[in-house]
């Protein structure tokens, strides 16, 4: 039977593209939507950016479209209708006394069933307060669940820890040429994915090994540096093998607060200097306090400045490898005195040519998936792009650890022979960070 989802405000800003993810079912627009939309449609944030393409896109299916009877979204889909949102009339304001855009969208749900008679009337909204409002006067609300991963508990991490592996198949990684075909291994192929990391051990030994899909070989993975920063566990080594790696052109690194995710990018990044023309780090701009970036003194870029720090903070951490005297320390100076590495926020990177850089987008979470296909879909030619971020540390109101455009990522892209993904669970930031982020 044929559905009316009545969308909110924040599904259009979480996925532009919503209206097209309901199967044969009509999509409900109040009045109350469209003025909230209209809000949002200036400024460089991503919400912004996808408040411009929803008008844009509504402009061009109600072109020829009768407005009473609603537009057609396409073949084997619904019809998508404007209505007005109503407050005033409606009994429940006794209960919702505040006239606001949630309880418009309320009075527009309410309108549909009890005067329109209209059936299988849903409201659809990341807010879970409007969620539960709907459902406490008889309106059934959900989730924007789109992009959503099923099982957070089951997401990909990129390893395996084997005990009691037979001793041969370690002896044969340490034999040059350190690799083996994956018919002498002991786990069928169909079971592993591409760029998979193992940790191998048989009895005293032990061996860390990747899945290499092209050459259809288990290869060793050995400890490398990368610009004075060395991996300090079997899970920075991987990130390290990953990062280092042009014949894998995206990675993934999660993991809690001090693992090394973004350090380890960062110095990476620097050792492969030469192989691209750019280094970029970026993450997106979460405001404080839910304050708009607006009420920080001084120009934009002391605006800024304090979202971009800690990005600062692990550049600082890889300069503090050398002495000043080292010519080193002085490459990394001249590395951004010359724009050859910057650090930028993420809606500046919008627009831009993405060819031969090394992209580190970090806070990845707090993302949509909407926002990471936006992104990957603009790099080009030799670009190795790497996502970093905790999928369960959210700081943006309509996300969670499933529907975060990280966890989406991981999910979707593993098996992908282009891709690697590392998941760190052990904090090397210091003793106290560690606990703090175990027990806290």
């Amino acid at each position: 039977m044929v559905k009316n989802f009545i969308l909110d405000t924040n599904v259009i800003l979480h996925d532009a593209s919503c209206i097209y993810s309901f199967q044969n079912n009509n999509i409900v627009i109040p009045m109350v939507v469209l003025e909230e939309i209209d809000k949002f449609k200036k400024g460089d944030d991503l919400k912004n950016f996808h408040a411009r393409e929803f008008i844009r896109e509504l402009d061009a299916l109600f072109t020829d479209a009768d407005f009473e009877a609603g537009a057609p979204l396409g073949n084997g889909l619904g019809y998508l209708k404007i209505i007005p949102s109503d407050y005033a009339n409606h009994d429940f304001k006794k209960y919702f006394y505040e006239d606001s855009p949630d309880h418009r969208i309320l009075g527009a749900a309410y309108t549909m069933i009890n005067r329109d008679k209209i059936e299988n009337v849903v409201i659809v909204t990341k807010d879970i307060n409007l969620r539960m409002k709907a459902k406490s006067i008889g309106i059934p609300s959900e989730d924007y669940i789109t992009g959503t991963v099923r099982n957070i508990d089951e997401l990909y991490i990129g390893k395996a820890l084997y005990d009691d592996v037979d001793s041969s198949i370690i002896d044969k990684l340490y034999a040059s040429p350190f690799e083996l075909d994956i018919e002498d291994f002991f786990i069928p192929k169909e079971s592993i994915y591409p760029n998979q990391y193992f940790i191998l051990r048989a009895n005293k030994n032990s061996a860390l090994a990747r899945y290499d899909f092209a050459t259809q070989k288990i290869v060793k993975v050995d400890k490398r540096f990368a610009y004075g920063i060395k991996p300090r566990n079997a899970e920075q080594i991987f990130a390290m093998d990953a990062l280092l790696n042009n014949d894998i052109p995206i990675v993934t690194l999660a993991g809690k607060a001090g693992t090394g995710k973004t350090l380890l990018a960062l110095a990476c990044a620097i050792e492969r200097r030469s192989d691209y023309k750019q280094i970029y780090l970026s993450r997106p701009i979460i405001p404080l306090g839910n304050k708009d970036i607006g009420y920080l003194p001084g120009d934009i870029q002391s605006k800024l400045n304090p979202y971009m720090q800690p990005l600062w903070d692990n550049l600082k951490v890889i300069k503090n490898q050398f002495q000043e005297t080292d010519t080193n320390y002085a490459k990394i100076t001249e590395l951004t005195e010359n724009k050859k590495l910057a650090i930028e926020p993420l809606a500046y990177i919008r627009g831009r040519s993405l060819e031969r850089i090394f992209f580190i987008v970090d806070e990845a979470q707090n993302l949509t998936p909407h926002e990471i296909k936006t992104i990957i879909t603009r790099v080009g030619a030799n670009t190795k792009i790497v996502f970093t971020g905790d999928p369960y540390q959210i700081d943006t109101p309509y996300l969670d650890s499933k529907s975060n455009g990280l966890s989406y990522l991981i999910d979707k892209f593993k098996g992908q022979k282009l891709y690697a993904h590392v998941t760190l669970d052990k904090g090397e930031r210091s003793e106290l960070a560690e606990l703090a982020s175990n027990l806290l």
